[in-house]
């Protein structure tokens, strides 16, 4: 048995993802790059870019992997390029898309040799979480005023515009699209292509994708662009668990297991917003599962089970990979999760293990 922790990244379920994908890129004629600041997990990327158009970027460091690893179109974008990045960032970049107008111009002489966008900002977005709200009050995140847009036209070929997070309302997502039609139309119908981000989940159960499809594609017929998606959570949700092993029982009111991961250092966005794991686990023994970090918060969350846990015991938290290993730390000094592959023959590939002279490089 491979020692835990480790990720596990299911290949046959990548597929089942890939499938609807494929699908929605055959019937909208939209393209689709991975977000790498989702999931930037390359030993799968020989799978992705059989069905995927390449990859964007966040930052140098992901904008290079990419171009590297996946291969393909890249899109490079960042809140800020500095002076040291920006041509090396030019280099790896078929298209470099800019925050704001004052890079734009900045950098206008240093990109002049690829294909230039800007982000666009419509200040109104999808996200339940102020944190993550790209459109919140005084957002530093693109560019929304359409005179300012329109005076630095010659110098870009097209726009990217990310309002959407986990919105699996297609409704929803038309309305706000039909907004940004009205408001920026004038804008999008002199540009070649607009990227409208990710946070679409399109891969969710039930969520009709005939009808995002045909309006991608009316939308990419109206203003006469080729359309973008930058799916993230909806390339790998539900295809990878973090397999854990229980340490300890104990009961302090409530019987607790504690395990040998820790949410902060594997899992930190169920900190950040404050929200549990997933386990696929039901039954008449509840236990908090707990994680073996010193934060007092360092809890996973309450589940049931069939029968009552014992050390020893593996666990699965389901629905890892997005926002996991690309925020992965070494707090505590806890031991890293290996990343762990299932192929499609079943057989389990270690892809990286990490011990302490990852640790202690890590720190100078």
């Amino acid at each position: 048995m491979i020692e835990t922790p480790f990720y596990l990244i299911d290949r046959t379920k990548l597929s089942r993802n890939l499938q609807i994908i494929n699908r929605l890129r055959d019937l909208s004629g939209a393209k689709t790059l991975l977000a790498l600041k989702c999931f930037a997990t390359w030993p799968v990327f020989d799978q992705l870019a059989e069905v995927m158009d390449g990859t964007t970027s966040s930052s140098l460091y992901e904008l290079r992997l990419g171009h590297e690893k996946f291969g393909k179109e890249t899109h490079a974008y960042s809140v800020g390029w500095s002076d040291a990045e920006i041509d090396e960032a030019v280099s790896y970049a078929d298209k470099i898309i800019f925050n704001s107008i004052g890079q734009l111009t900045r950098f206008e002489a240093a990109s002049s040799k690829v294909a230039r966008g800007l982000r666009l900002n419509p200040r109104f977005s999808t996200s339940g979480f102020d944190l993550a709200d790209p459109a919140r009050a005084f957002s530093r995140l693109g560019e929304w005023d359409v005179d300012k847009i329109r005076a630095v036209l010659p110098l870009i070929t097209g726009v990217m515009i990310h309002y959407n997070c986990e919105n699996g309302d297609f409704d929803l997502f038309d309305r706000q699209l039909t907004r940004i039609e009205d408001e920026f139309g004038e804008i999008l119908r002199q540009l070649d292509w607009v990227s409208l981000g990710g946070g679409i989940h399109f891969t969710g159960e039930g969520y009709p994708l005939e009808k995002l499809a045909a309006r991608l594609k009316a939308f990419a017929a109206n203003m006469g662009v080729q359309v973008y998606l930058e799916p993230g959570e909806a390339t790998i949700t539900n295809t990878t668990s973090l397999e854990v092993t229980v340490l300890d029982i104990l009961n302090n009111g409530k019987d607790l297991a504690i395990v040998d991961s820790s949410v902060e250092a594997h899992m930190l966005d169920l900190l950040i917003y404050r929200t549990t794991a997933k386990m696929e686990t039901s039954g008449d023994y509840p236990y908090q599962i707990a994680g073996k970090s010193c934060l007092a918060g360092d809890i996973f969350g309450d589940f049931t089970f069939p029968k009552p846990l014992q050390v020893g015991d593996r666990l699965s938290i389901a629905d890892a990979a997005g926002y996991t290993m690309v925020k992965k730390n070494w707090f505590n000094g806890v031991k890293m999760p290996s990343i762990v592959i299932r192929e499609l023959d079943g057989s389990m590939t270690v892809a990286r293990e990490f011990g302490y002279a990852d640790y202690a490089s890590s720190l100078g």
